[in-house]
């Protein structure tokens, strides 16, 4: 079985859905089709993103549960693995799966994360430092790293 639920954020609307293993998506700009069942990890993602929006959090503890090939598995735990507030670029997150040359595989990965925030795609940006492709539009991305920086300076 399949929960959902929506959140507003600074960003617009987000939709978190899970199952029993965990968070599978987070969805910006998405509603919630049918109606929307609480469920704890629900609630727990819930209560961690507006505190990750407040500037309270800056990292995710939830269980997650993302549908992908073995390589795109690898790609988001590798995102997880990117600081608050810095950014990778693809070249550099292909190099820490151990495939230097699949930076353009790695852009591929990135772009079909079905959990972003709480796996942070928005981290990864171009070799010279430019804002590139996201899912829910380069001014949210924007936004987030934004936020991020502003929260992690105040650190």
């Amino acid at each position: 079985m399949t929960w959902q639920t929506e959140i507003d954020s600074p960003i617009g609307s987000l939709l978190i859905t899970c199952n029993d293993d965990g968070i599978t998506g987070l969805h910006m700009g998405a509603h919630a089709m049918g109606e929307v069942h609480e469920h704890q990890v629900l609630q727990r993602a819930r209560k961690q993103l507006e505190e990750y929006f407040a500037g309270a959090r800056t990292s995710f503890d939830l269980p997650l549960a993302a549908q992908g090939t073995d390589f795109q598995r690898n790609v988001w735990k590798r995102l997880c693995e990117i600081p608050y507030g810095r950014t990778a670029s693809y070249g550099e997150l292909a190099a820490r799966i151990g495939n230097p040359k699949a930076s353009r595989a790695v852009g591929a990965a990135n772009g079909r994360n079905p959990i972003a925030v709480i796996v942070p795609c928005h981290r990864v940006i171009g070799a010279d430092g430019s804002l590139t492709g996201f899912g829910g539009g380069l001014e949210r991305k924007q936004w987030l790293l934004e936020h991020e920086r502003n929260v992690a300076a105040e650190a």
